[in-house]
């Protein structure tokens, strides 16, 4: 059963409007009615829920700042970093599944398409009959995408695109691919790419032990033939991914709150019951040490992306003041699993629990989308005016 009880140390709450509780609690208790109860089983499948897709979509999970009109809810950014965190505190590999749908699939149609490109995919996505997926990585390019070498050729009245990804959530079932590649200059565009189309393929990864309740995959392009009308028009160039990368940075500095949370409810609750030496173990100075850190970190964490969501909504949030939200929380969530695995001892590391699924999670959310020290290069940058990575 799970008995989750949100930590809220500073009031939190009075900063948030009915609507943004009313959506966090909704999705909380899809989490714990859904997920909770089934994730331990398919993280040691290694397999993803799909069943799962329809709820994710009643909740809001996909697109939730896209526009009614299109088939999203039309909430705010501090909405759908609530609707994040709660995902992430059932599992990271569930929330990735979100976060790769709205903001790495539905945000770049919406805001970079056209109206009739809007119209075909984003109500599909946004109701969870398509999946989609995000072509950036590259076998030989991971922090440096620029120097990606997937690519297209005009030939007249289609494109013909070649290359490969890899690290690709979601690409083992998704229906729609929004894929970066560069043209005959050198320029960098989105593709819409779907699935059927001759010479694509998604072949699935294996033996992660990292997200196992998520579907990784590579995606392969064999001269693959895209209709011209597939192009993403309104901008081109490496900025273009990396806005998307912005939201969903957002959306995973939400999220990592979620599973440091989870770990520590699990750690304060599990050491209130365990007894040791003739009393319960947090009432030792060391358990007590820990537990203080943790919930001081996850306080500082939640003002964090707190006052972004806020920017955000504003429209003034940087792309470096999402990184320093990305780096430091999930840096917080991670350093939070490992101590709270060590409070449970060797009950830490079984199914029993799920500190340690996520702590295994978050060594992957502190590498995708911008590992760890490239977020604190991003940093250095713009406060030094300096550029470290040339």
């Amino acid at each position: 059963m799970d008995l989750f009880q949100a930590p809220d140390y500073y009031n939190i709450d009075d900063l948030l409007t009915e609507e943004h509780k009313l959506v966090r609690d909704a999705s909380r208790e899809w989490v714990k009615r859904e997920v909770s109860p089934i994730i331990e089983e398919y993280a040691q499948r290694a397999e993803f829920p799909k069943q799962i897709i329809g709820g994710l979509a009643e909740i809001g999970a996909f697109g939730p700042y896209i526009p009614e009109e299109y088939g999203g809810a039309g909430l705010d950014q501090i909405s759908y970093g609530l609707i994040m965190q709660e995902i992430e505190r059932g599992d990271s590999g569930v929330r990735s599944t979100a976060s790769v749908q709205s903001s790495l699939v539905m945000y770049p149609i919406y805001k970079y398409g056209n109206e009739e490109q809007r119209k075909k995919y984003l109500p599909k996505l946004a109701s969870g009959e398509w999946m989609g997926c995000f072509g950036l990585t590259e076998p030989n390019h991971g922090s440096n995408p620029g120097g990606m070498e997937t690519k297209f050729k005009d030939m007249g009245d289609h494109y013909l695109l070649n290359g490969a990804k890899m690290w690709i959530s979601n690409a083992p079932f998704a229906q729609v691919a929004v894929v970066w590649a560069k043209n005959e200059e050198g320029r960098i565009h989105g593709l819409i790419v779907e699935r059927g189309m001759e010479g694509f393929t998604t072949p699935e990864t294996h033996n992660k032990w990292s997200l196992r309740a998520s579907a990784t995959g590579e995606l392969i392009f064999d001269n693959v033939k895209v209709p011209k009308e597939n192009l993403l028009p309104n901008k081109s160039g490496l900025g273009a991914p990396l806005g998307c990368l912005d939201s969903a940075r957002y959306g995973i500095a939400w999220g990592a709150i979620g599973a440091a949370m989870d770990c520590y409810d699990t750690a304060l609750r599990y050491t209130k019951e365990r007894t040791q030496f003739g009393k319960p173990i947090a009432q030792f100075q060391l358990q007590q040490k820990k537990l203080a850190e943790m919930i001081t970190e996850i306080t500082k964490a939640q003002l964090l992306a707190w006052r972004l969501g806020v920017l955000r909504n504003e429209g003034k949030a940087t792309s470096a003041q999402i990184s320093m939200a990305k780096r430091n929380n999930v840096d917080m969530a991670i350093n939070i699993a490992r101590e709270a695995r060590q409070m449970l001892g060797g009950m830490g590391i079984t199914g029993e629990y799920s500190i340690m699924r996520h702590s295994m999670n978050l060594e992957s959310v502190i590498t995708y989308e911008g590992t760890h020290d490239i977020h604190l290069l991003i940093t250095g940058l713009d406060i030094t005016g300096l550029n470290a990575f040339k």
